[in-house]
């Protein structure tokens, strides 16, 4: 294992996530249920994930050129942008129902976040940067713990968060961030 590729996956992750859908997902979902067990199934499903962008890391973005996988992240981006704007001005705010048991919590914790991560940015980043340091496990130790830790600030802070900012404009800044994001990856896409 190395510890460099760790730090450096870490912090690219974590950053990564932070605007990220699952993260919010966490966050409501941590705000009608039990915040223990909702980053429990959070954090099962982000390992299956980390998991499977790692392998898919090393075995294909190996054979991508990286102006292709520049460009196809920035598609992602900006489709996520477009996404959680138009999510913004649908004027509907997300419910959950309370979960009634610990079990029932980490199951619909785990299947929310594992669905929602498919194809997600974090995922990406995690596949690219396995491929680019050629150090799968370091590179998943350090997406797992970035994860771990976005999930455990989204389930502690969810409830409290929620009474000052609205899902609305957390969606707009997401939103704005991922244009950012996005026109940073075409730019290194045309280099």
């Amino acid at each position: 294992m190395s510890p460099a590729v760790v730090l450096v996956s870490f912090p690219i992750v974590f950053i990564g996530e932070l605007p990220d859908k699952t993260m919010f997902a966490s966050l409501v979902l941590a705000t009608r249920g039990r915040p223990l067990q909702v980053w429990l199934g959070a954090a099962a499903a982000f390992v299956a994930h980390v998991a499977i962008a790692v392998t898919v890391g090393v075995a294909l973005f190996a054979l991508l050129p990286h102006r292709a996988v520049e460009a196809v992240v920035a598609a992602a981006f900006l489709a996520g942008a477009v996404l959680s704007w138009r999510m913004s001005r649908s004027g509907e705010e997300e419910t959950v129902e309370r979960v009634p048991t610990a079990r029932s919590a980490m199951l619909s914790a785990f299947a929310v976040i594992f669905v929602a991560e498919w194809g997600d940015l974090t995922q990406i980043l995690t596949a690219d940067l396995a491929a680019r340091y050629g150090a799968p496990f370091s590179v998943a130790v350090g997406a797992v713990a970035a994860l771990w830790a976005v999930a455990a600030i989204a389930v502690t802070g969810g409830r409290t968060l929620l009474r000052f900012v609205s899902i609305r404009r957390i969606r707009l800044v997401t939103a704005g961030v991922l244009v950012v994001l996005a026109g940073y990856a075409a730019w290194s896409a045309a280099r």
